[in-house]
């Protein structure tokens, strides 16, 4: 991908690390170009300013981000077990908000992973549950509601589904106060079907 596209790759330095040894143990090739980023040092591509910030996951420095152009703000985080204060605070202004949505957590546990795996995916490095984002997003206090576009992403094929997912988070959504009401468009990624275009 990243030869296709004549780019760097933005990586911290434990990450790049990371995949330098799966690359060694599997192609033997390397990344050709990369950029070094830390958590909460921001950074810019062209007229982009983007935010990277730690997320709990059981990953080698694994980060979410902010980015920020002409006015609008998009977050994205995926790949973790729960939302700390310091992830919270970076999905505030979000006009456009990508959240995982990773599991239903009956259809995890009744489900045909392995127990370990299970408890790594319930565990606070793991996965975010429905249960878990419908508290965030019912809570006004935490989740201001001003995104335009919500999309649930990163969903398990074998412990979710998009209407166990969609209806959970609407559920919490009408849960919110009337003066926090979200008016903005829920959306369910799909791992095969591309989202969009959309419009800010």
């Amino acid at each position: 991908m990243q030869r296709e596209w004549d780019c760097p790759a933005y990586l911290t330095e434990p990450t790049y690390r990371e995949i330098l040894k799966m690359l060694a143990e599997s192609t033997g090739k390397k990344l050709e170009r990369v950029e070094y980023i830390r958590a909460g040092e921001r950074f810019e591509i062209g007229e982009i300013e983007i935010t990277p910030f730690t997320i709990p996951h059981d990953a080698a420095d694994p980060v979410g981000y902010a980015f920020r152009a002409n006015g609008t703000k998009v977050a994205i985080v995926t790949d973790l077990g729960y939302l700390p204060e310091l992830v919270k605070q970076h999905l505030r202004d979000a006009d456009f908000l990508i959240l995982e949505s990773n599991h239903d957590l009956e259809m995890l546990k009744m489900g045909p992973y392995p127990w370990y795996i299970k408890q790594r995916v319930m565990s606070r490095t793991g996965h975010l549950s429905n249960s878990i984002v419908s508290e965030f997003l019912a809570d006004a206090e935490v989740f201001d509601g001003r995104a335009q576009h919500l999309v649930l992403a990163h969903l398990s094929e074998q412990n979710n589904n998009p209407d166990v997912a969609r209806i959970s988070a609407e559920e919490a959504l009408n849960r919110r106060p009337g003066e926090f009401c979200f008016h903005g468009m829920l959306h369910i990624a799909s791992q095969r079907t591309p989202l969009g275009p959309f419009e800010l």
